[in-house]
């Protein structure tokens, strides 16, 4: 009797044993489940090894080549590629191994979905941060500009994050429609009570892209004129040629005309001297060639035109034209000044004289007859 019950448990359990082998577990062998982890363990590892690897070595070359744009990608995209994203994959991959039912498929769907999302956005996060400060980039790395640089970054940031943020909700079967509209209105209400802020805010991130000017430049609006000291959020401000410092509104400042005498290459000179009208004709036709070689014995200079221009009403004028080959003021005085001086001796050796402001009287007498 006991040998008939022990043979009868033995049976039971065999069955119990042979019953899960054969595929008990949700559908599945535990061979099946066995080789579905296997893919898990071999793929996450294989991913995390590869990330690591590229990881490294895009990070040396792009500190050996610190200005090649794809390195400093690829540097920033492999380390901040996300271990869960890998691990989802992999699991999605020891998934399709499985039998699974259709709502198990459906959650291994949405979750590829998200981490596709996330990872995405990851990626051109970095991307912003490598390709902003190119494109960007100044000679004059002030506070000022830095600031509205970051200020730019994190909004491009969080342009990412929100559309990552609408797709994901989009994805878990959220309706986006009615939150896309309260943030679109809301954002309109917003924008028109600050409209002011907003503007002088736009104007800021406009001269930091379209680079007007930049700090140190030597500029003019109007009949204001100065050098650029600090381009701010809602404000710039210019150091004026007598001192005090000159506070622009972006906004105003981009609406109006800018003459920026940084960013000229060489100065264009035109200046005009008189002579007596009791000249000679000789001396006349001899006043552009010293003129020419006045400018051209100076350094810098380019001679362009000298003419006999006009008969004025108290002399006759000369106009010359030449160039400064460089923007800087304090040597274009110089130059002028040694031209100057040149034409003066030149002209005193040959008895050549300036005009300058006279007033002829004749006097006719008449006798009376008698």
């Amino acid at each position: 009797m006991a040998t008939n019950q022990i043979s009868h448990i033995r049976g039971m359990l065999t069955s119990s044993v042979d019953s899960v082998m054969d595929g008990a577990v949700f559908g599945n062998s535990l061979l099946l489940w066995g080789a579905a982890a296997a893919t898990v363990l071999v793929l996450y590892g294989t991913m995390v090894a590869i990330r690591a690897l590229l990881s490294r070595r895009f990070r040396k070359a792009s500190e050996r080549h610190p200005r090649n744009v794809f390195l400093a990608l690829a540097a920033g995209m492999s380390q901040r590629t996300a271990t869960l994203s890998l691990l989802i994959l992999a699991l999605a991959a020891g998934g399709s191994v499985l039998t699974l039912d259709e709502k198990a498929l459906h959650v291994i769907g949405v979750a590829i979905s998200l981490a596709i999302i996330v990872q995405a956005a990851l990626w051109a996060s970095v991307a912003v941060g490598v390709l902003l400060p190119l494109y960007l980039r100044s000679e004059n790395d002030d506070p000022a500009h830095m600031s509205a640089l970051s200020l730019l970054e994190f909004l491009a940031k969080l342009l990412v994050w929100t559309i990552a943020l609408l797709l994901v909700l989009d994805n878990i079967g959220i309706d986006i429609t009615a939150l896309v509209a309260g943030l679109g209105i809301g954002g309109v209400a917003v924008a028109l009570a600050v409209q002011n802020v907003l503007g002088d805010l736009l104007s800021s991130l406009s001269i930091v892209l379209d680079k007007p000017f930049e700090v140190g430049d030597f500029i003019i609006t109007n009949q204001d004129m100065g050098s650029v000291e600090r381009i701010g959020i809602k404000t710039t401000r210019v150091r004026s040629i007598s001192g005090e410092q000159l506070v622009f509104s972006n906004s105003d400042l981009l609406s109006s005309r800018i003459r920026n005498f940084k960013r000229m290459y060489e100065r264009r000179v035109v200046f005009t001297i008189g002579v007596v009208y009791q000249t000679s004709p000789d001396q006349l036709k001899a006043i552009p060639t010293l003129i020419r070689e006045a400018v051209e014995a100076q350094e810098r200079t380019r001679f362009d035109r000298s003419h006999f221009k006009a008969f004025g009403n108290f002399s006759l004028d000369f106009e010359t034209v030449y160039y400064v080959l460089t923007p800087d003021y304090l040597p274009y005085m110089d130059i002028q000044q040694a031209i100057n001086l040149r034409l003066f001796e030149a002209f005193a050796e040959r008895g050549i004289e300036f005009a300058y402001p006279t007033q002829t009287i004749f006097l006719e007498k008449n006798n009376a007859e008698g």
